[in-house]
């Protein structure tokens, strides 16, 4: 079994190695390595220009992982994200031309660009695993990782994810503008930085399918698991929401703070890792409804007022 602790090192490594070319973004870094270790898969939403390609390539670099990146189009089709069959006249048989989501990592930028058909292929591959190009079914690689990114839904030229295919994203993450004194480090390094990620690997391939397996192990007591359920059944009674949140989130506020105790180089869950996991786990996956709409609440505002409604149970 895997010590805590070295998971604990590992996380800091890498952190500290993706932060030597992406300014002031830790929490980012650490939320995408708990979606990581729980085999979960992250939408990130900002504005064009913020970072988020980078993160992801320094993040796929970090691990020694496969990378592609998608470029999400209004005529992008689910055969270029998932491949064809083409034939080979020198074969005289069809063959099988994969698509770039045949990768560890994936970067499907600007989802939200592309139609509603192509969407719904991207997300079917996350949810089940694997895909299928006329009737033969193919595995995806292990790992297997999608970052998504979207641009805010005001945008022009832009299609809403549904709120069915939100939810098979295990957390939401907004990397926000930088700082005055962080955009300073980057104005003094852009000048000397390139385009290519160059980071070195810190941890292999095998050490984070086993780093995977470890998350199951991490104890959760029934007074935490009862905890995350009152806070998951207040959203589905809570006058502001419209749509509460389904068991499916339940278990990814679970998972996701499992995943985190043991980043943290622990192996039991504290009531503060779902705390802290709550507004990213949960507020891509309520719908704030009219009432709440006119009093100016939105998903974090309404999920923060449910974590001070919620007695947090005291673990011994």
């Amino acid at each position: 079994m895997i010590q805590a602790q070295f998971v604990q090192r590992k996380a800091e490594e890498i952190i500290n190695s993706i932060e030597t070319i992406l300014v002031g973004k830790r929490d980012v870094v650490m939320l995408s390595l708990v979606a990581l270790l729980s085999k979960g898969h992250v939408l990130l939403e900002d504005v064009p220009g913020v970072g988020k390609t980078k993160m992801m390539k320094a993040l796929a670099a970090s691990i020694g992982a496969d990378f592609k990146r998608i470029q999400f189009t209004p005529d992008l089709l689910p055969s270029d994200v998932l491949g064809a069959s083409i034939y080979n006249q020198r074969e005289n048989e069809f063959e099988y031309r994969q698509g770039p989501i045949m990768a560890q990592f994936v970067l499907a930028d600007e989802i939200n660009r592309t139609s509603p058909k192509t969407q719904s292929a991207l997300l079917e591959a996350m949810e089940e695993g694997f895909i299928t190009v006329d009737g033969v079914t193919r595995p995806l690689p292990e790992p297997f990782f999608v970052m998504a990114t979207q641009n805010p839904v005001d945008f022009e030229g832009t299609y809403r994810l549904p709120e069915a295919q939100l939810d098979r994203f295990l957390l939401k993450i907004k990397m926000g503008y930088p700082t005055p004194e962080q955009e300073m480090n980057i104005l003094k390094t852009s000048l000397t930085s390139h385009t290519s990620i160059n980071l070195p690997s810190i941890i292999t391939m095998d050490e984070l399918k086993e780093l995977q397996k470890e998350v199951q192990f991490v104890h959760a007591s029934d007074l935490v698991k009862r905890y995350i359920v009152s806070i998951v059944n207040k959203t589905r009674n809570h006058p502001f929401i419209q749509l509460g949140v389904s068991p499916r989130g339940s278990i990814a506020l679970l998972k996701a703070a499992q995943a985190f105790a043991l980043l943290q180089g622990r192996d039991y869950v504290i009531p503060d890792d779902v705390q802290l996991l709550v507004p990213s786990i949960l507020s891509h996956r309520i719908t704030v409804n009219a009432q709440g709409s006119f009093e100016r609440k939105d998903a974090a505002d309404v999920l923060q007022e449910l974590l001070h409604e919620t007695s947090v149970p005291v673990i011994g």
